[in-house]
């Protein structure tokens, strides 16, 4: 009979430990292995098709036919790390280091958190319940949800390796500086009572499944962890960043380079704003908005535009207010989007004066 992944226990026999590990280390090889033939196994595939390598057609194929690996092996790796690191930190342990911190510390707690613990959209509203009914002020906990779609490991990663570790870790400043300051804004405008009326009156701890504590669990309880975390995931975006990278591919092929400079250039003053509205009607992820950020710079969009247009797809999307709008009135939905948009709108024109 297969073990139930979903539900790892804390008994592992030793012997099979080394299994284990001696499949992690052959799995990381392989790896590697398949990372390092991206580019011409991209190329081979592109060659098949009756088109011109150089034309539109032809860089739009290798584009989409190297990016849509090049994200899905670097989701799998990033994922399984994560969910191993995020055995280690049951649901009721996140909500005692957020419960009782007072405003400022407590905000910056909870950003940094985001950035460890990339949860879904789908998981947002479970954590959010969570995290109010234990306690939790409400600033602190929007700091959590602004960070961990938009300042996650996935999204420093591949920023870092699209456009260099300055970029990277400036994103990551100004993304927790947002975090943050949003946070602190909403905990000052005292909205508790803009909540709908369930989640204010839920019990502490109702409909928050907490996993086992991480004392009773092994290593190879936490890699069956990480490869729970690459299922569920994969399951839920996968569709998204073939389509992310599609619109990628099309934009890389075929999108004239005059367009987007005039769209998103950075001599236009609404360019920045323009590409925050564009980004909020769209549904991607991290993983799913790289491969057109990517295209965008190629096309010489200004730096700071393209990041707002990044962050309103994942800070912002419309999707993710539908969901919320399952807890937050209209009304604090509102001031969510208009404290992150404008935190956005500066990160953009900061962007485009310091590169």
């Amino acid at each position: 009979m297969s073990a139930d992944l979903s539900h790892p226990g804390p008994a592992t026999a030793p012997r099979s430990d080394w299994v284990w590990h001696l499949g992690l280390i052959a799995g990381l090889a392989l790896w590697w292995l398949v990372y390092r033939q991206l580019i011409p196994v991209a190329d081979w595939i592109t060659a098949l098709f009756p088109v011109d390598r150089h034309s539109h057609t032809g860089e739009a194929l290798a584009f989409f036919f190297y990016d849509v690996p090049k994200v899905m092996l670097l989701l799998a790796l990033i994922v399984f790390a994560m969910g191993v690191v995020r055995s280690f930190f049951s649901a009721e342990k996140t909500r005692a280091l957020l419960s009782g911190k007072r405003e400022g510390v407590g905000n910056a707690m909870a950003a940094g958190l985001g950035v460890l613990t990339p949860f879904c959209s789908c998981s947002a509203v479970p954590l959010f319940i969570g995290f109010v009914s234990a306690g939790v002020p409400l600033g602190v906990t929007f700091s959590f949800l602004i960070a961990a779609p938009m300042v996650n490991e996935v999204a420093l990663v591949l920023l870092f390796g699209l456009v260099g570790w300055q970029v990277a870790v400036t994103y990551l400043a100004f993304g927790l500086l947002l975090a943050v300051g949003a946070g602190f804004v909403i905990g000052k405008l005292r909205l508790e009572g803009w909540l709908q009326d369930w989640v204010r009156d839920i019990h502490t701890g109702a409909n928050t499944p907490d996993m086992p504590e991480g004392d009773r669990l092994t290593l190879v309880d936490r890699y069956k962890m990480g490869i729970v975390a690459v299922r569920e995931i994969f399951a839920k975006v996968w569709k998204w960043i073939i389509l992310g990278i599609a619109m990628g591919a099309l934009i890389h092929g075929y999108v004239p380079q005059d367009l987007m400079v005039r769209i998103m250039g950075a001599d236009a003053w609404w360019s920045v704003p323009a590409a925050v509205i564009m980004g909020i009607p769209m549904y991607t992820n991290a993983a799913g908005v790289i491969p057109i950020v990517e295209a965008l710079l190629g096309k010489g969009a200004a730096l700071g535009t393209v990041l707002a247009f990044m962050m309103s797809v994942i800070a912002l999307s419309l999707p993710e207010m539908i969901i919320l709008k399952q807890v937050l009135t209209m009304r604090l939905i509102a001031v969510f989007v208009g404290v992150v948009g404008t935190g956005i709108l500066v990160v953009g024109f900061l962007f485009n004066l310091m590169f």
